[in-house]
């Protein structure tokens, strides 16, 4: 059974950190791809960065150096490490599975959670 879970989101100010977490279900978290993608109000969905199964991330450019995307396999839990977070980081995230094409730039995963919001303010 496919199952993707959020935690983590919050409100942080200007520069803080946060960590998401996804808890997948086996089934899931062993798919070709995982990823973060996120929606802020009155914007389009956007790729943050994804992670193949050869452990290769990459990312949108406007989080390069400050996210970080990682897997834990005892767990099946997939991780977003934000830090220096800025502002127009204010966005509901959501973890998503399986997709053919591993990249942000793609949209058509056939998983994804419900989303954990998070809160950039100074």
């Amino acid at each position: 059974q496919a199952q993707l879970a959020e935690s983590g989101g919050g409100s942080v100010q200007t520069g803080g950190s946060l960590r998401l977490s996804c808890k997948a279900s086996e089934y899931t978290y062993n798919t070709a791809c995982l990823a973060w993608f996120r929606q802020a109000p009155g914007k389009e969905r956007e790729g943050v960065a994804v992670l193949d199964r050869a452990g290769v991330a990459a990312y949108v450019d406007s989080v390069k150096g400050r996210f970080t995307i990682s897997s834990d396999d005892a767990t099946n839990t997939l991780h977003l490490q934000m830090n220096n977070l800025k502002s127009e980081d204010t966005a509901m995230y959501y973890c998503a599975a399986d997709s053919p094409l591993c990249s942000t730039y793609y949209q058509n995963f056939k998983y994804w959670g419900q989303g954990t919001q998070v809160t950039v303010s100074s």
